[in-house]
């Protein structure tokens, strides 16, 4: 009898807890949003990962941000100027910005968080937004006590002097690694700030707990006025099925729809009026690995070009959520023609089937390494009997992320699906990360290309001044990669989401950091 009683009040105990922890719960005036991982930190030193960059850019700001148009406008810098080579940037800080602790954002605030990304103590993984300073890799190294690159002329002013002209670096400084920190917060809270961050966004954090939500509320200080809503919770759902449930139970707002969803969202008349779209900064690919055979045959890539109806996949089985792909570079970020490839991928098997057989491959056999993910297993599939038809049997391996990453990191497969996002709204994101030879497997160039042409053609176009020289050496860079085919491009993702109808202004955005999260409100 006591042992039953135990379990009663026990179970009731446990409802209590379950109830009172509910999102159904709701705080009034709250943006309700999930994220589908739990974010490694929050401190912009050592962010890597989407979830994190998400709610860091609600924390935080940098001197510059991201237009909807994608060019570069004024953040906590009121404005600037450029030096005619290209090399020196001039920041004018606007007066009166205050961190979430109240005190004011001087220059010398901007001078110690970039040379804190670039310190070796602090171990940050985004050295690279900012190592093209003059001095930056002397500091790295331990060999000078500031980076003489970074210099405070008054408390408004903040200068960057650069080794040499470098085309995306103003772009580069809207990256997570660029935000202003304040130095007391970090020195006192030490490692914990990574989890209780200060910053000068619309945001700051109220409560993170790890696995189960991030509780962000209005920052008082925020230099650019009042929040619509009070606050956001981001709550960390892994599982698609749970978070559309929770959608459509009223206890997410906002949900980025789960390939399995699109059709069932955009078929209901309940909620087609309410699905947004927007044009993504990315492409998907197939990576042949160019490093070894069978793939080191530039020919035998050539013909898997020619393998695929990409137009029909796209239509059918990835019911026209994107757009067909010319190259690597997203249509967005684009600014030539493919005017003398634009056959380079069409579908071609007879032409694909003559060249397997010229080069003697017909019937090799390839391994294609995939994720668990069920989408991209059913993708595989569709490839493999593509590659049949050409005389080219395909064994798919998959493999659990993590392990996944690891071996085409490594180079073991010899083909593989991936994608890539921009980073930053520019060209060279999409070329020097992806087949520079200086980058060749976890750097990003996955299919480990080497064309010493185009590595020389990639680094003109970056230290280029001049926007239209930039964009013909890119030019003439990806359409050598178009024809030497180390990828398969077949597709820029749109990027689709679901909004309940009490949800105001908002707007959906092809990088992460523009969204500060300050148009959107509740109605109801």
């Amino acid at each position: 009898m006591m042992r039953r009683m135990f379990f009663l009040i026990s179970y009731i105990l446990s409802s209590l807890f379950l109830f009172s922890c509910s999102p159904s719960n709701r705080l009034d005036g709250y943006l309700y949003l999930r994220q589908n991982a739990n974010p490694s930190t929050l401190d912009p030193a050592l962010i890597v990962d989407v979830p994190g960059a998400v709610i860091a850019a609600k924390l935080f700001n940098g001197l510059v941000r991201l237009r909807e148009d994608l060019g570069v406008a004024p953040d906590i810098a009121e404005r600037w100027e450029a030096s005619g080579d290209g090399r020196v940037y001039r920041f004018h800080l606007r007066k009166g910005v205050r961190f979430s602790n109240g005190r004011e954002v001087t220059a010398r605030d901007f001078k110690y968080s970039f040379e804190r990304i670039l310190h070796p103590r602090t171990k940050s993984p985004n050295t690279w937004v900012l190592d093209k300073a003059e001095g930056a890799r002397e500091f790295m190294k331990g060999g000078a006590g500031e980076v003489r690159g970074f210099r405070v002329p008054d408390a408004y002013t903040f200068e960057v002097r650069l080794e040499r002209p470098f085309s995306p670096f103003l772009s580069m400084l809207a990256l997570t690694a660029a935000y202003v920190v304040p130095e007391e917060e970090v020195r006192k809270r030490g490692a914990d700030f990574s989890g209780f961050p200060t910053g000068t966004g619309p945001f700051m954090i109220k409560e993170w707990l790890p696995g189960r939500e991030v509780h962000l509320v209005r920052n008082p200080y925020y230099f650019e006025g009042r929040a619509e809503v009070r606050g956001i919770v981001y709550r960390i759902i892994p599982e698609d099925l749970t978070a559309v449930t929770e959608f459509e139970t009223g206890n997410l707002d906002v949900l980025s729809l789960p390939a399995s969803a699109y059709a069932k969202f955009r078929d209901d008349p309940k909620w087609s009026r309410l699905v947004v779209s927007m044009e993504g900064l990315n492409t998907y690919y197939l990576g042949l690995n160019a490093s070894k055979a069978p793939f080191s045959n530039a020919a035998l890539r050539r013909a898997v070009s020619h393998a695929f109806d990409r137009e029909r996949i796209l239509k059918t089985f990835y019911e026209g959520r994107g757009r067909l792909a010319a190259g690597p570079v997203p249509d967005l970020l684009r600014k030539w023609e493919v005017t003398n490839r634009r056959d380079a991928f069409s579908y071609d098997p007879s032409l694909a089937r003559r060249i397997i057989r010229e080069e003697g491959m017909t019937g090799v056999q390839v391994n294609m390494y995939v994720t668990v993910d069920q989408e991209v297993v059913d993708l595989a599939e569709i490839i493999q009997a593509f590659l049949a038809d050409v005389g080219i049997t395909v064994n798919i391996k998959q493999l659990e992320w993590s392990a996944y990453k690891q071996a085409i990191n490594r180079g073991e497969a010899d083909l593989f699906w991936l994608s890539w996002w921009a980073d930053y709204p520019d060209a060279e994101n999409f070329l020097f990360p992806l087949f520079h030879s200086s980058n060749l497997g976890p750097a990003g160039n996955r299919t480990r290309y080497v064309n010493r042409e185009v590595d020389a053609l990639i680094e003109k176009g970056q230290h280029s001044s001049g926007e239209k020289e930039r964009n013909e050496w890119y030019r003439r860079a990806e359409e050598i990669i178009i024809d030497d085919a180390p990828w398969v491009p077949f597709w820029h993702r749109n990027d689709i989401l679901v909004k309940q109808p009490w949800v105001t202004g908002y707007a959906v955005y092809p990088i992460y950091s523009m969204d500060k999260g300050t148009e959107t409100g509740i109605a109801k």
